[in-house]
């Protein structure tokens, strides 16, 4: 569980540092990779196409 402590009656402060902890902690993300089921050779693909993009990406900034 994540908390954040206010001091001094700033509400914002605390709300931006809250929702920084809870971005760290990786929690958007959990819930935006479980929102849809996707069959495990469809994420085998999408993660091969994600890297074979970024490969591509790598080689036209080294000049190859």
């Amino acid at each position: 569980m994540t908390k954040v402590m206010v001091s001094d009656g700033n509400l914002d402060k605390a709300l931006s540092r809250f929702k920084a902890k809870v971005a760290k902690s990786g929690v958007p993300s959990e819930i935006k990779k479980r929102k849809h089921y996707s069959k495990p050779g469809v994420e085998r693909r999408e993660a091969k196409k994600i890297n074979t993009r970024n490969a591509r990406k790598n080689a036209r900034r080294n000049g190859r």
